[in-house]
């Protein structure tokens, strides 16, 4: 039994719980070692205090959770089955009376939730695996951290790609195939989250996304981009010039690095979030640019992009060796430019390890 589920379980009997469902995809995997892509089936990982989990997936998946590491039951259903009234059965089996619960109380639909509660009527649901779920994650293991390095590592293939791809009058939507063409060449066949490119004005939209203009000389042009690397994930953001450029939109890069370098070099145990948020925003305040940068200054992250704890102001929850999260600074001036400057870190003894390495400096690219 892997270390995860070896938690999951010591949880559920501190807590008293009769059973656990992990319905949230990535922590399934997190826990089981499968994957299924969120879908209108139902995918879950029911787990008790004393006797073996068991996964339960559509049929047509079962062969896939039996080619993994999976060592326990798993159970399918068909298109036109109840599929929770084969989990009742399958939980009765193991627990004849399943009273208390434990659920995702961040991911379980309500449709979901009414389900169980059809099939169990005085059950109750005293504790969040949600909550239980964060915590567990929040540190990682050596071995967590070297799949979040080779995500990492990924990551700055996927710039030079994008760099490389830069040209006059090339869409933004252009180089992000050209990013993912340049990674699918390469074994690399899945991205954390869609890649973004953002050139000149349209940068200013933090979230926003490629779009079909053409990038011309003159402008900075965002990525933030990322990929997956056995379940782990990578998330990073660089502004480059594209052409050249002028003094106020080699100002905001300037502050926004200043910014990004001094909340780096102060990641260490004994800070915290709020703090860090704090020095990050305060360089950026100072220049003048406070009103854009309108976002937290990090996140969490490990098996899925944005995890617990987000760094920012009001979070006093104290940096910790094994803590992995991004630190990612950024000024948007609407009508104008945008600007963010991300990578994310692991918490060392001493310090902090960045998983990407391409360079923050201002790089200028032409034709």
């Amino acid at each position: 039994m892997n270390e995860h589920l070896q938690s999951l379980i010591k949880w559920i009997q501190d807590e008293h719980l009769d059973i656990a469902y992990i319905s949230n995809p990535t922590d399934i995997n997190y826990f089981s070692g499968f994957y299924q892509e969120p879908e209108e089936r139902v995918t879950g990982l029911f787990v008790f205090p004393d006797q073996d989990p068991f996964l339960f997936t559509p049929a047509l998946s079962i062969q896939e959770v039996k080619r993994g590491n999976w060592p326990y039951d798993v159970f399918g259903y068909l298109d036109h089955e109840d599929p929770f009234a084969l989990i009742a059965k399958h939980i009765k089996d193991r627990k004849p009376t399943a009273l208390r619960w434990g659920i995702e109380k961040d991911d379980l639909p309500v449709f979901r939730f009414e389900a169980i509660m059809s099939q169990f009527p005085d059950a109750t649901f005293p504790a969040d695996a949600s909550r239980y779920v964060e915590r567990a994650k929040l540190i990682k293991s050596p071995d967590e951290i070297a799949l979040l390095e080779a995500a990492g590592r990924e990551a700055d293939m996927a710039f030079t790609a994008g760099f490389n791809a830069l040209k006059s009058g090339i869409t933004e939507q252009a180089v992000v195939a050209e990013i993912e063409y340049s990674l699918m060449k390469k074994g690399v066949m899945e991205m954390s989250f869609d890649t973004i490119v953002q050139a000149g004005k349209n940068a200013a939209n933090p979230h926003g996304g490629p779009e079909k203009n053409q990038i011309t000389p003159g402008e900075m042009v965002l990525f933030d981009l990322g990929t997956v690397h056995e379940g782990y994930i990578s998330d990073a953001t660089r502004t480059v010039a594209f052409g050249k450029i002028d003094d106020k939109q080699k100002e905001i890069h300037d502050v926004c690095l200043e910014a990004n370098l001094a909340a780096m070099a102060a990641a260490r145990p004994g800070v915290t979030a709020a703090e860090l948020d704090k020095i990050a925003r305060d360089i950026i305040t100072k220049a003048g640019y406070g009103e854009y940068f309108n976002h937290r200054l990090g996140h969490g992250i490990g098996t899925s992009t944005h995890e617990f704890p987000s760094i920012m102001e009001g979070n006093d929850l104290v940096l910790q060796p094994g803590m992995c999260f991004s630190i990612e600074p950024g000024i948007y001036i609407p009508g104008f430019a945008g600007v963010r400057i991300e990578d994310c870190v692991h918490i060392t003894a001493d310090g902090n390890e960045p998983f990407t390495h391409t360079t923050k400096e201002l790089q200028t690219f032409t034709d």
